[in-house]
């Protein structure tokens, strides 16, 4: 798929990983509708990704902006830590459920509703219509303490590519996930230099938390290349949590 020609949905794309996507697609030519609750401006639409309303009207707005969708890369989500049973007792079902909603429903969400804007693309010489790239974490392997509910969420979007990617293999849509380490984000960069530099210590190479702009780079080279397909794709300078 040809990025400098794609018409792209990101999800999240107000802040962190899915601001840094928009900015890096645009740059690259292509054109973004940013899905988020928090969008402002101009193709940026409101959008809770876990109500079926929502995003439907969000994905047919955007596909009638863009004149149609070429790749969906969802970067929405929540982090939340909480162990399963603490000492104010047990997990807060109700977090749990909001954890997986946001995180795996939200994405599937939208993931489905591209999907099917993409098969009515005209395919490109490798028989393409689309690309989908969903978000998901390190922790989908490596969870650590008090991160049952995120671990089970992003497990849950390393568990989908295959299947997915499968499921759409007939309509020439190819679908992957990024699994990103600790990475430099607006959230991050408020707890300070000194943890910063803790979290640092504990990555392989290099000795550094990632940088936005290295997951929107590889979120670019999924989109295009034809032969990588069904593939959850680790960027964490090697860090194995402990």
């Amino acid at each position: 798929m040809d990025i400098t020609q794609s018409r792209i949905i990101v999800t999240g794309g107000a802040s962190g990983l899915g601001a840094a996507c928009a900015a890096h697609f645009r740059a690259l030519g292509a054109r973004v509708s940013v899905f988020d609750l928090k969008a402002e401006g101009q193709d940026a639409y409101a959008v809770d990704v876990t109500s079926e309303d929502d995003a439907a009207r969000a994905v047919a707005a955007a596909a009638h902006a863009m004149g149609g969708i070429t790749a969906a890369v969802n970067c929405a989500g929540i982090a939340t830590g909480a162990r399963t049973v603490g000492r104010d007792g047990p997990h807060d079902l109700g977090l749990f459920r909001k954890t997986i909603d946001i995180n795996l429903v939200g994405s599937f969400n939208i993931a489905r509703l591209a999907a099917a804007e993409m098969a009515k693309n005209t395919p490109n010489a490798d028989g393409e219509r689309g690309v989908i790239v969903n978000t998901a974490s390190i922790a989908a392997f490596d969870g650590q303490k008090g991160q049952a509910a995120y671990a089970a969420s992003k497990a849950g979007i390393a568990g989908m590519s295959l299947p997915m990617a499968r499921d759409l293999a007939g309509l020439g849509i190819r679908a992957c996930a990024i699994a990103p380490g600790i990475f430099l984000t607006p959230m991050l960069e408020g707890l300070g230099q000194e943890i910063i530099d803790g979290l640092s210590a504990d990555v392989t190479f290099p000795k550094r938390l990632g940088r936005p702009e290295e997951f929107a780079q590889l979120a670019a080279f999924i989109i295009g290349a034809p032969y990588l397909n069904g593939e959850t794709i680790r960027i964490d300078g090697a860090l194995r949590m402990q």
